[in-house]
């Protein structure tokens, strides 16, 4: 998935306009690449490759594999029924429907020779994630479609993506995660099937039939901007209310995929995570009107050096408040970056629809009860 560049030879020397007043940036040292320093493909630096769903690959910090030993192969200190039991005590769930837990897994065929795990018969392959492959099934129980996220247990566990983590760890975490949310517009996680005698993991989602924003490359990829506040709008909505839940914002490690990554979490230093979310809505925003991505190099290193020190391009002829709006999401500045409030405020977004209401989730309507 790569897009043409847009060539604005009038704006090279601009900086992010909202807080550098247009002025030529001082270079930024990155942080040291882990690792073999030969370039990286595209695929790497881009988001996962859809078409190849039989793989299961690790795509986001530098992950070291571990000696394989027994202390090494561990669950996370802290479990995610943990978490949850945490986040209860503070009124931070918002389901009304628990999410199922099952810890038996029958792997079996239909009468149609179509592979079966436990209710579930697969229909086809839909992509690849982050960590695994996600495979469409269907229920004999209700006939509904369901994305299914399938791990190999084994293969994470050895993936260290942190001193004391592993990509294991990343998968809990979202499960912990997904387990307290109920918003709609965040997929929501139905079951989670955790053999303890298989190497597989499972996270039964709510299936949501659509298309990629982008197909291919070149000219005419991008959405238009009415399109693109819809869909905007509807991100910043579920974006707000993760952020309402979230009462640690203090990151340190190198987050997913690279052309999403903001300034702050190149440097190697301690980053707030709330300000590097609304930088990937800026590309996301960018990548709709535009059809390309606002910084990719060749190899990480240069896609890297790209988001911290080179000026944010934007044609001449565009939208002044659209403009603004990129502006101040694409900030390089985390602390004059806007945050989800202004977007959700700002006069392009509004458009004729006005703010993007607070959602009152079921922990919210319980506080100010």
């Amino acid at each position: 998935m790569c897009w043409d560049s847009v060539s604005i030879t009038d704006l090279i020397d601009m900086g992010c306009c909202g807080c550098f007043g247009f002025l030529r940036k001082r270079h930024r040292s990155l942080m040291p690449l882990r690792g073999s320093g030969a370039p990286l493909s595209q695929e790497f630096l881009l988001p996962e490759n859809m078409d190849d769903a039989d793989g299961i690959f690790y795509n986001g910090d530098y992950a070291n594999t571990l000696d394989g030993s027994d202390t090494d192969l561990q669950r996370p200190s802290k479990r995610s029924e943990e978490i949850i039991s945490d986040r209860a005590k503070k009124g931070l769930i918002c389901r009304e429907v628990p999410v199922k837990e099952t810890r038996k897994v029958i792997v079996s065929e239909d009468n149609s020779g179509n592979k079966m795990v436990n209710e579930y018969i697969r229909e086809c392959k839909i992509g690849s994630g982050s960590y695994g492959k996600v495979v469409l099934y269907r229920s004999i129980k209700d006939g509904k479609q369901y994305a299914i996220k399938i791990f190999h247990k084994s293969h994470l566990l050895k993936l260290r993506v942190a001193p004391s983590e592993t990509a294991m760890t990343d998968v809990f975490r979202e499960v912990a995660i997904m387990k307290m949310l109920d918003h709609p517009n965040i997929v929501n996680l139905i079951e989670v099937i955790d053999d303890p005698d298989t190497d597989h993991f499972y996270m039964v989602l709510e299936y949501v039939e659509g298309k990629w924003v982008f197909e291919g490359s070149g000219a005419g990829n991008n959405l238009g901007e009415s399109t693109t506040r819809r869909y905007l709008r509807d991100i910043v909505a579920g974006l707000m209310y993760l952020h309402s839940h979230d009462d640690n914002d203090v990151l340190w490690r190198s987050p997913g995929t690279p052309v999403f990554t903001a300034p702050e979490c190149c440097l190697g230093l301690t980053y707030r995570g709330k300000p590097a979310d609304t930088w990937a809505l800026g590309v996301t925003l960018y990548c709709m009107i535009f059809g390309q991505y606002p910084f990719l190099g060749d190899t990480l290193q240069d896609t890297y050096d790209k988001i911290v020190n080179s000026p944010l391009i934007i044609p001449d002829e565009i939208n002044p408040q659209l403009r603004s709006l990129l502006e101040g999401l694409l900030c390089k500045d985390p602390q004059n970056r806007f945050t989800l409030r202004v977007v959700s405020e700002h006069p392009w977004v509004v458009g004729d629809e006005g703010p993007i209401p607070e959602y009152l989730c079921k922990c919210r309507r319980k506080s100010s009860a």
